[in-house]
Order: structure tokens, then C-alpha cells, then sequence
């Protein structure tokens, strides 16, 4: 199979904003060229504006698997992990469905960081993910062996954030 058809799996990590946002500008370009994109938020259940204009845009998906509020990475309760886990079997049916082209699994990093998802049962999704299908995972805090894995990693460092300066997160913004 030549690399025009092998599918990519691409990470989006580090502790600086911007790793959902890298992730919809990848979707909008797979979009912009007629793909099929599925995309499933982990551990965030707010009206993010990308999941709020997905009914406005062709050949997107966007579905969420987290509740509105911060996981305790020590002791996360039954809903969370709950949720997690049904989106991770969402996620795997899309992959795995034929029927997209881009999947992008947001914040994923996150939940098997914070053992919602084993990183075991990750590495078995991109073993079985279909070979025309890209992958693009993002959230803080990517293992050395998911950077080895993986044929893209791009990490957004914080230099400066206006979260430091008591500002506000906003609609539009932030979320």
C-alpha cells in the first residue's frame, strides 16, 4: 500500500491550548475535500462550538462521552468511567464502520491517562483500525510508547495563557 492510502494516526499533546482546536482544523480540511469525519469528545459533555456547528457542516459527527465538570484523576466516579467507556466503544465502531474517513478521538489522551481507558485497549484500536482510516488523538500528557507509535506528534507548549491573568474562560474561546 503506498503512504497516499496508509491511514495516519496523529497526536495533538502537551499542556498549551490548542489541541481540540488543531484537531477541528484537521477535520475541517478532511472535510473541505468531501472526507467523512467522526469525531468524539472524552470527558467533556459542555456545548463546545465545534459540537454545536456540527449539524451545520456536511459529513461531520460530533458526539460527546464525559459529563459538563472535572474528572478526579484519583478517584474518578462510576458515571465518568461509565461514559468513557461508552464512547470508546463508539469510538472503536467507527473506526472500525467503514464509514469515515478521519475519526478523532478528543481528550482520549486525558482518559487513559486518567485510567478510564486502559492505553493497552488504545494501542489495540490503532492495531485494528483499518488501514485508510486516519486517527487523530489528542489531550495532555502522551506516553513515550504513544509517541513511538504514532506518525504524528505535534506538542503545544504554554508560554502564556490569559487564565493566568484571572481571565475568564468564553463561549467561542474556550469552549
Amino acid at each position: 500500500m503506498s503512504t497516499k492510502e496508509r491511514g495516519l494516526v496523529m497526536v495533538y499533546t502537551g499542556n498549551g491550548k490548542g489541541k481540540t482546536t488543531a484537531a477541528v482544523g484537521q477535520a475541517l480540511r478532511a472535510i473541505g475535500h468531501g472526507y467523512r469525519v467522526y469525531m468524539i469528545h472524552f470527558m467533556k459533555g459542555r456545548d463546545y462550538g465545534e459540537f454545536l456547528a456540527a449539524g451545520r457542516l456536511p459529513n461531520l459527527t460530533v458526539v460527546r462521552a464525559g459529563r459538563d465538570v472535572f474528572v478526579n484523576r484519583e478517584n474518578p466516579e462510576p458515571v465518568d468511567i461509565e461514559l468513557a467507556r461508552d464512547g470508546f466503544e463508539r469510538a472503536k465502531k467507527a473506526v472500525c464502520s467503514g464509514e469515515y474517513d478521519l475519526v478523532v478521538l478528543d481528550e482520549i489522551i486525558v482518559a487513559v491517562d486518567y485510567g478510564l481507558i486502559s492505553e493497552k485497549e488504545l494501542f489495540e484500536l490503532l492495531e485494528q483500525k483499518p488501514p485508510r482510516v486516519d486517527l487523530v488523538l489528542t489531550g495532555r500528557g502522551a506516553s513515550p510508547e504513544l509517541v513511538k507509535r504514532a506518525d504524528m506528534v505535534s506538542e503545544i507548549l504554554a508560554i502564556k495563557h490569559h487564565y493566568d491573568a484571572g481571565v475568564d474562560g468564553r463561549k467561542g474561546i474556550e469552549y
